[in-house]
């Protein structure tokens, strides 16, 4: 029976979780398997993939035919690797303490390149973490600062309210006396001035006498004439 080795999904929606599993062709993808090879998680960085090395090279050396992507993860665990070297060693090109030793320092050099990345995010993690802390404090700090800015504001207008209120009975004591005097004054000016308007009307009545003492003098000559005529008459 033909044998495929891929992977069965598993986890939930938007996150996937896959299992590197043996199965006979004919079957489900995401049905029965023959055997767990091991697992793969692309939702961490870098990505996190265990393999059975020796089982999975025992079912490549079976005829087992891993799909594109189970090749890739395979190659990625140096699977792929061991099966190339092991054909040497079939064929008598090297042995098997060569092969084993090709095989770790190849091992040891995969997992520096993936500590170096590991390291490589981490440190990038941590400089993004402290340049966002950095933000926030300076963030923090001014609004403190605006903080102090506004308080020292306010206990200024506050002591020049007092200030104000302290003042203004001072101020206002002088006002309320002098209006007393004002008006004093005024009255006094009216009080004078009474006289003055007054004083033309006393000096008109000389002048109005002195218009009918005249009419009365402009008057008596024709009276007089009137009287003499009267006498003429009798004497006739």
């Amino acid at each position: 029976m033909p044998v495929k080795i891929r992977l069965q999904r598993h986890g939930k929606k938007g996150k996937p979780f896959y299992w590197i599993v043996a199965a006979d062709v004919r079957a489900k993808r995401d049905g029965k398997f023959l055997e767990k090879l091991g697992i793969y998680n692309p939702n961490t960085n870098p990505a996190t993939v265990e393999v059975n090395v020796e089982q999975a090279l025992e079912w490549l050396q079976n005829g087992a035919q891993p799909t594109n992507t189970a090749r890739t993860l395979l190659s990625y665990r140096g699977v792929m690797y061991k099966h190339h070297l092991q054909g040497g060693v079939s064929k008598g090109a090297l042995t098997q303490e060569e092969a084993e030793k090709k095989f770790d320092a190849w091992l040891e050099e995969k997992n520096a390149k993936i500590q170096s990345k590991v390291d490589g995010l981490t440190k990038q993690a941590d400089e993004s973490r402290s340049v966002r802390l950095a933000a926030e404090k300076e963030i923090s700090d001014k609004r403190k600062a605006a903080a102090l800015e506004a308080a020292a504001e306010q206990t200024e207008e506050t002591a020049t309210e007092e200030t104000t209120t302290e003042a203004t009975p001072a101020d206002a004591a002088p006002v309320a006396e002098e209006t007393p005097t004002e008006a004093v004054n005024t009255e006094k000016v009216e009080d004078n001035a009474t006289p003055a308007e007054e004083a033309p009307q006393e000096e008109e009545a000389p002048e109005a006498t002195a218009s009918e003492d005249e009419k009365s003098t402009e008057e008596t000559p024709e009276a007089t004439q009137e009287n003499s005529e009267k006498e003429s008459d009798k004497e006739e």
